[in-house]
């Protein structure tokens, strides 16, 4: 389990297990651990009818990538439904269940940004031409194939993967931070007690994040007080929390990431501050590990510094 510390510009490690990081770094800017993490192999799955053909591409990319196999379309879909996004999908055309372009079409509503090649081995120029226009296919590749051709095919569809990637999820994280902070301008402008803009405050951060559960509870001198919202399908005790203990006493908030003893594997404990005094504390859960990226968490720490403004202009208009 890694477990890190937050402070705007730096993280720190607190607690780490050796095992899964044998180095330990007393401090390292915030997109360094990034780049570990995107240093693991893009999912490739590879659906084929042939037993042969399956373990050929498999041994074709089993060293660059993490390789799932599926032996036609239904058993595909069922990987996905599993394993989610894929970075590349190769399917063969000619399949008893399904052609390949008809599988790779039920693909493209949930995994828009994966990329789709087509194994044909027969002329049938008619439905390739449907799919590639369509966008449901990047290219197709004619059999026999060669492993060098194929590989460079791949290469190039992972690139693009990469990047479209990149811009979808910087493109998310500006609609997620442009619509936090009206809702967060907005509760400030409208709301006469701390305890009306908490709920809103915990949804706002919920719907814009995914995550499975938001806690968000005040503090006052230090101590979590009754006035909380909860929001999603979960609920916890933040006062049995050490990472809440934690955020409190220290000010900075607390990041989980892959925690492999726990219901939820990313846990963010983010310390809602202004002006060194904590005035609560943001809880967010989700169920898979690595589930918001060091840009994420970033965004999310930027919107709770303006909600902090927003509690204590409240605060203060309504003691006067």
């Amino acid at each position: 389990m890694l477990i890190l510390e937050w402070e705007r510009s730096s993280i720190f490690i607190v607690a780490i297990n050796i095992q899964i990081l044998p180095m330990i770094f007393s401090s390292f800017p915030a997109a360094e651990p990034s780049k570990v993490k995107s240093s693991n192999k893009p999912k490739l799955l590879v659906v084929d009818d042939e037993q042969d053909n399956l373990d050929l591409l498999y041994r074709t990319f089993r060293r660059d990538f993490t390789v799932f196999r599926a032996d036609g379309g239904v058993n595909a879909l069922e990987i996905l439904a599993k394993e989610g996004e894929m970075a590349a999908i190769i399917s063969d055309q000619r399949m008893p269940e399904m052609k390949g372009t008809e599988f790779l079409s039920r693909t493209v509503s949930d995994f828009p940004d994966t990329m789709r090649i087509v194994l044909t081995g027969y002329t049938d120029i008619n439905d390739l031409i449907d799919a590639i226009n369509s966008g449901q296919v990047h290219k197709y590749i004619t059999k026999p194939w060669e492993p060098e051709q194929l590989k460079l095919v791949i290469s190039e569809a992972t690139q693009n993967y990469a990047l479209l990637k990149q811009r979808s999820e910087e493109l998310s994280r500006s609609q997620a931070q442009n619509s936090l902070l009206s809702a967060i301008v907005a509760i400030a402008q409208n709301s006469d007690q701390l305890s009306d803009c908490v709920p809103l405050l915990a949804s706002t951060f919920l719907q814009n994040f995914g995550a499975d559960g938001v806690i968000l509870q005040l503090v006052q001198h230090g101590a979590l007080v009754d006035t909380q919202a909860i929001c999603g399908d979960y609920a916890w005790d933040l006062a049995g929390d050490p990472l809440v203990q934690q955020a409190i006493a220290s000010r900075k908030s607390q990041i989980c990431l892959d925690a492999d003893s726990s219901e939820f594997k990313t846990n963010l404990t983010i310390a809602i501050a202004f002006r060194e005094e904590v005035l609560g504390i943001l809880s967010m859960r989700w169920q898979t590990a690595n589930a918001v990226s060091f840009d994420d968490i970033a965004v999310i720490q930027q919107c709770v510094d303006e909600a902090a403004i927003a509690l204590t202009c409240i605060r203060y208009y309504a003691k006067h």
